[in-house]
């Protein structure tokens, strides 16, 4: 079992920062794919980006490519998303995901679907 838990969202301007941190506990010596989705309200949940710990590929949505910077530290087993240039679209909630195998995905799709452990997700919220 994997049990993963979110910090650091919150309210910042468009154009400002916001740094978000998954602690990941339980099986920690396996390799996961783990990764970070977002879900606006109305909306389906997206995949925003993703890696394996055991490899170097690394998923960006398109939305983001260029603004935010997924990275996982091994020692502390704690995965962060750090998102700059934030925009109001950027509003949603933000849940840390993570699965036994290694990440894959199709064109610039990352399916929830194919993720086994879930945080309870963190708000952000980017106003303009």
């Amino acid at each position: 079992q994997v049990h993963l838990a979110e910090s650091g969202g919150g309210s910042v301007q468009a154009g400002g920062s916001l740094k978000l941190s998954c602690a990941v506990s339980g099986r920690t010596t396996s390799k996961l794919c783990v990764a970070w989705f977002r879900q606006g309200q109305g909306d389906e949940r997206e995949g925003v980006a993703a890696l394996y710990t055991g490899g170097s590929n690394i998923f960006y949505g398109d939305s983001v490519k260029g603004r935010f910077t997924i990275n996982h530290d091994n020692a502390k087993n704690t995965l962060s998303l750090e998102m700059n240039t934030l925009k109001p679209e950027d509003t949603a909630m933000y849940y840390c995901a993570a699965d036994d195998d290694p990440c894959w995905w199709v064109g610039s799709r990352l399916e929830p679907r194919h993720f086994r452990y879930w945080g309870k997700g963190i708000q952000v919220s980017v106003s303009s």
